[in-house]
């Protein structure tokens, strides 16, 4: 199967694990529940890194639960890895190969606490680690570059939140999260078109802020894996305590800025980048007067829930992705440099 393939196959991953996979997630909420953990210590490396960024905010305001991205080397070269006391110690990859990630789910039971593995492969080092194993159900990702299995990373996280939260208003909201992807998808002719605008481009930076801040880092990996573009991502906020400094007229800004609590200080910048420093934008947002502001503007479907446009803002992104690395002549199947399957200690 291409990229292209599974870009385009994310609608029918993100409806299969809500059909089939809500009760037994439902189970496994219940089970962290009664474990009542203090916070969570995710391990994840790559795409699942920025998976992890999502749970951060997700966790954070709909459950709770203070969210910390663990440092690896510590527990493998340093052998100094903090306490975990009544952490749940969550490791996301889409391989569950990396000795790297599979050494801080064992500190973790080393340590009496509980572990989870959200994982592509259910028969992995990973999954051997972890009392609560979640399949993201992606199927074979063939293409070096992950994109079906992202999101059903963000599924499965948006999943477990709910149920933790035991939210029903939220669970609906979920359900419809196929059909929007299903219509962002309709954008790739446009998306296709505007990316030969971008054919000579080499540096670019790509920002946004909330739950959002994981859709900046996640496009900014695409860019760099496939289109070798140097792709800096950053908070809208910190961007502009320094690397604001590089914004000359022209000067390439990609922005994800969908309705929410921190669109109204994402849109103070993107005015200030447009009419003050002339940066060339590319907006994908679901707001009129943030896409007013862009040189090449990209619609979101309406009525889309702030938590949420993680899942469906990723798409145009990964389409740009793809249509750049062709207008550049690459390879979308095997960028250089890369494997499939990285295994880190």
């Amino acid at each position: 199967m291409s990229l292209i393939e599974e870009i385009n196959e994310q609608p029918q991953v993100l409806s299969r694990l809500l059909s089939t996979q809500f009760d037994a997630i439902a189970a496994i909420a219940d089970q962290i529940k009664q474990w009542d953990p203090n916070f969570v210590f995710v391990a994840a490396r790559g795409t699942s890194d920025n998976a992890g960024r999502y749970a951060n905010y997700l966790f954070g305001a709909h459950n709770q639960l203070p969210l910390a991205l663990a440092t690896p080397s510590l527990f493998t070269y340093y052998h100094r890895p903090p306490k975990l006391k009544q952490a749940l110690v969550m490791g996301i990859s889409q391989s569950g190969k990396s000795p790297d990630i599979v050494s801080v789910l064992e500190e973790g039971r080393r340590q009496g606490c509980k572990t989870m593995a959200i994982t592509n492969a259910v028969q992995s080092p990973l999954a051997d680690q972890a009392d609560f194993v979640i399949d993201i159900m992606a199927g074979p990702e063939k293409a070096v570059a992950a994109t079906k299995s992202y999101t059903a990373e963000l599924m499965v996280i948006a999943m477990l939140s709910v149920c933790l939260a035991g939210d029903e208003q939220r669970k609906a909201e979920l359900a419809r999260v196929p059909e929007w992807v299903a219509k962002t998808l309709e954008l790739d002719g446009y998306i296709e078109n505007f990316a030969q605008r971008y054919r000579y481009m080499e540096q670019c930076v790509v920002l946004g802020r909330g739950y959002n801040y994981s859709t900046a880092f996640e496009w900014s990996l695409k860019m760099k894996e496939l289109t070798y573009v140097v792709a800096e991502p950053y908070s809208s906020a910190d961007f502009r305590h320094g690397p604001i400094a590089m914004v000359e007229q022209g000067f390439p800004v990609l922005a994800v800025a969908p309705n929410g609590e921190v669109f109204d200080t994402l849109k103070e910048l993107l005015v200030h980048l447009r009419k003050d420093m002339q940066a060339e934008l590319v907006v994908i947002s679901d707001r009129k007067d943030a896409l007013e502001l862009a040189h090449v503007p990209v619609e979101l479907p309406a009525g889309i829930p702030e938590w949420l446009t993680p899942l469906v803002s990723i798409i145009p992104a990964q389409l740009f992705a793809f249509h750049l690395t062709k207008v550049k002549g690459f390879d979308t199947e095997t960028p250089r440099s890369i494997r499939k399957v990285t295994e880190t200690h």
